[in-house]
């Protein structure tokens, strides 16, 4: 619930801006102990406000603010630094990861270690790679973090047992995971599918003391079937429990590669 403590020091992202006003403008912020929160931030579009060159997207902050409305009273805003603005399909890709939060974070719901998560990926999206291995690396990291929003949230059912049975993955099967059945054996016709060890390599990774990191380096360890298995049936999810036949960050990826 709202509070009318003021607030400080709070590690923070924006992840969308509308206008409010002539000279002010309402932000969404996903920050580390009170989840996805709504904050005014007046006179930041004015030339000479603090504020301005400050409130981006993709960059870590540290916030202070109060008020006990819905939307409460931005006072202060730090840049904390650590990477620069991610560009091109990085820069898609966070506003992706900016669009999953704002439709599946109920707000003042906290989720630190998703928060912790989030700032990690942003880091991979911002730093340089070798282009070589770029797309890969970036894929990776998207992958880990759609596995850790969803378990975050309720949405992933454990990754070692078949949903509807409980009955562990039996050695050398293979398996999918729908949004309406959960995790179930793959049929001779459903080649889209994903082994046993894969699954259970997953469960373990997002059960260890640096969830991130593990998932991250199990995901990009996939065969390449199975790394395409696992982004479709990603997205299946995702759509379902955003409500959505097609989330808008996607679509405008797909149009700008059609140009």
């Amino acid at each position: 619930m709202a509070t009318s403590r003021r607030v400080a020091h709070e590690p923070a992202f924006v992840l969308h801006r509308y206008d409010w006003s002539e000279s002010s403008l309402i932000l969404e912020v996903f920050t580390r102990h009170h989840g996805r929160i709504a904050l005014v931030a007046k006179g930041a579009k004015r030339p000479s406000s603090n504020f301005r060159p400050v409130l981006l997207p993709l960059q870590p902050l540290q916030l202070a603010f109060g008020g006990d409305a819905e939307v409460r009273t931005l006072k202060s805003a730090e840049w904390m630094g650590g990477h620069v603005m991610p560009t091109g399909d990085a820069l898609m890709s966070g506003y992706y990861l900016n669009e999953l939060l704002l439709r599946l974070l109920a707000r003042e719901d906290a989720h630190a270690a998703l928060f912790d998560a989030y700032a990690a990926v942003v880091q991979v999206l911002g730093t340089p790679q070798d282009p070589a291995s770029q797309q890969a690396v970036q894929a990776s990291a998207l992958r880990a973090f759609e596995l850790l929003l969803l378990r975050e949230i309720g949405f992933l059912p454990d990754l070692d047992a078949q949903t509807s049975t409980l009955a562990p993955l039996a050695p050398g099967g293979r398996y999918l995971l729908l949004p309406e059945t959960g995790l179930r054996e793959a049929g001779e016709d459903e080649p889209a599918s994903i082994g046993a060890e894969g699954w259970q390599s997953l469960q373990r990774a997002l059960a260890d003391h640096a969830p991130f990191t593990r998932t991250l380096r199990t995901v990009a360890e996939l065969s390449p079937g199975a790394s395409g298995a696992l982004r479709s049936q990603l997205r299946q999810l995702l759509h379902y429990h955003c409500g959505v036949a097609q989330l808008r960050t996607r679509q405008m990826m797909r149009d700008l590669q059609d140009l």
